[in-house]
């Protein structure tokens, strides 16, 4: 099982920085290899299921996630999502979160637990970095683009 703790600091209100990173389509167009969708029309809330395909041709696997917490940010204080993964490669879960930052500006915490099925603890060193920088530069590239 891989832990992974990203954060970043940025200079958006509380409500745009968590707009942004919950915008789940968005997330795949950081992501190698992954596309995320169809998303429901509906606003996201608990029970809300996110799938991310990731792979090419055959070779690829659904990645679904259940939104277990859904709690946006409201009048300045902090907001969270959790996503629970509910598929047959890849379990675990990720929490987001938006907090108050200095200078006003929005403090974001990425926080997530990952185990891909069937592969050994041994590689957890790998998956941990490679879910480091992956997931960094989605993080990045989601707080960057309005």
């Amino acid at each position: 099982m891989a832990n992974i703790l990203l954060e970043r600091t940025v200079p958006l209100p509380l409500d745009e920085a968590w707009r942004r990173i919950t915008e789940w389509r968005r997330h795949g167009e950081g992501v190698p290899l992954t596309r995320v969708g169809p998303v429901p029309s509906e606003p996201t809330r608990v029970g809300t299921l996110v799938v991310a395909r990731s792979g090419i041709g055959p070779l690829s696997f659904d990645d679904p996630m259940e939104v277990t917490v859904w709690e946006p940010p409201e009048d300045g204080a902090p907001g969270m999502c959790r996503l629970e993964k509910r598929g047959r490669v890849v379990l675990g879960w990720a929490e987001l979160e938006v907090r108050p930052g200095p200078g006003g500006r929005t403090r974001v915490v990425w926080r997530e637990e990952i185990r891909i099925r069937l592969l050994p603890s041994l590689f957890d060193g790998v998956v941990r970095r490679s879910a480091r920088y992956v997931f960094g530069r989605a993080l990045n590239r989601l707080l960057r683009q309005a």
